[in-house]
């Protein structure tokens, strides 16, 4: 008899998803669409999400309930720059909520999305815009397969 896969370390997750926030609006959802897949451990789910599957069998269904902080984290005021309107002079117009791209100290994209914007002065927030959100997970596992991690090829 073969044993039955469970959402875990080496395996391939095909699942569908919603995503909520606490009023029950709709974030994302794949319910209505073609199901998602990763591999345990790729980091393409938040661990809080992917911990709180963790066990599951194909069929199985469950609701889960993400605090802010095992989410996309809490709101962190730090994340709010100010730089001056002539750092944006390439930008003709900005206006609240636009998203750019920027990088970090390392050379990596950052999006910060723009906030008040004056004569003198543009506020950006680089929190994630869920930062500070609890949210809610639906999540139905559609199947599971082994994944074992690859192997580097070692050449004689």
């Amino acid at each position: 008899m073969s044993e039955l896969l469970r959402v875990g370390p080496e395996t391939r997750i095909t699942l569908h998803f919603a995503v909520r926030l606490m009023d029950g609006t709709d974030l994302d959802s794949t319910f209505d669409g073609e199901p998602a897949s990763f591999v345990w451990g790729d980091e393409s789910l938040l661990p809080g999400f992917e911990n709180a599957i963790r066990g599951l069998k194909a069929g199985d269904r469950r609701s889960v309930f993400l605090e802010a902080a095992k989410a996309f984290g809490e709101y962190n005021e730090q994340n709010v720059q100010h730089f001056t309107r002539d750092t944006f002079a390439e930008h003709d117009s900005l206006e609240p909520g636009m998203v750019l791209s920027f990088a970090d100290a390392g050379g990596a994209e950052l999006p910060g999305v723009i906030g008040k914007v004056d004569e003198e002065w543009v506020t950006v927030d680089f929190n994630h815009p869920l930062a500070g959100r609890d949210l809610t997970f639906e999540v139905e596992i559609i199947s599971i397969e082994r994944h074992a991690p690859e192997q580097p090829v070692t050449l004689n």
